[in-house]
C-alpha cells in the first residue's frame, strides 16, 4: 500500500541581487547543486549543476544565468524535478556562490541579494543573507529523499569563506 504523503516535485531555485553600481565590476552570483548517492548522502558529489552545465538526466536544469544582476525579477533560476530524480540519489545540497575574479566580494558587498524556493505558486523558503554577511558562499538548503521515497526540503543557510571551486567540495559536509 502507498504512502498518502506527497513529497516534492519540481521545485525552482532562484537568487536575485542589484546590479553594481557604474563604473564598478560586475557581481556574479551562482547557484550551485550537488547531487549526493543514497549509499553515501555525505560522501562526495556524484555530479555538481552550474552555469554551463545540467544533471546528466535532465532533472536539474539551470534555466536563467545572469552575469550582471541586471533585470528584473530573480536573476538565477534552478529548476529541479525532484519525482524523476533516481532512486541512487537520496540528497541534492543547494548553495549560492560570488565569483571572486574581480577580487574578494561577499554578500554584504552585493546589494538586495535574496533567494527563493518554491514548488509551483507554493513558496517553501525565501530570504536573504544578512545573517551570512561575510560569506563568499552560502549553502540555503539541501533536498532530501526520506525512507517512503518522499523528497522534502530542509531550509539552512550556512555562510562560507571560500572561493567557488572549492564550496562545491565541502558544501554537503554536515554542519560546515
Amino acid at each position: 500500500m502507498g504512502s498518502p504523503s506527497k513529497g516534492l516535485g519540481k521545485v525552482e531555485v532562484a537568487v536575485k541581487w542589484d546590479a553594481s553600481a557604474m563604473g564598478e565590476p560586475d557581481h556574479d552570483v551562482d547557484i550551485i547543486a550537488a547531487t549526493y548517492a543514497a549509499d553515501a548522502p555525505h560522501g562526495a558529489p556524484v555530479y555538481l549543476v552550474h552555469f554551463d552545465s545540467r544533471s546528466p538526466d535532465g532533472t536539474i536544469t539551470l534555466s536563467r544565468d545572469s552575469t550582471t544582476g541586471q533585470g528584473f525579477g530573480y536573476d538565477e533560476v534552478m529548476t529541479f524535478e525532484l519525482e524523476r530524480l533516481a532512486s541512487t540519489y537520496a540528497r541534492v545540497v543547494v548553495g549560492v556562490a560570488i565569483q571572486q575574479r574581480t577580487g574578494r566580494r561577499t554578500f554584504a558587498d552585493i546589494p538586495s541579494t535574496r533567494f527563493r524556493v518554491a514548488e509551483g505558486y507554493t513558496e517553501l523558503a525565501q530570504g536573504d543573507f544578512a545573517a551570512v554577511a561575510g560569506a563568499t558562499a552560502a549553502v540555503i538548503g539541501e533536498f532530501v529523499r526520506d525512507g517512503a521515497g518522499e523528497w522534502g526540503l530542509r531550509p539552512a543557510l550556512r555562510g562560507f569563506d571560500t572561493d567557488p571551486a572549492e564550496f562545491t567540495r565541502v558544501m554537503g559536509d554536515a554542519g560546515a
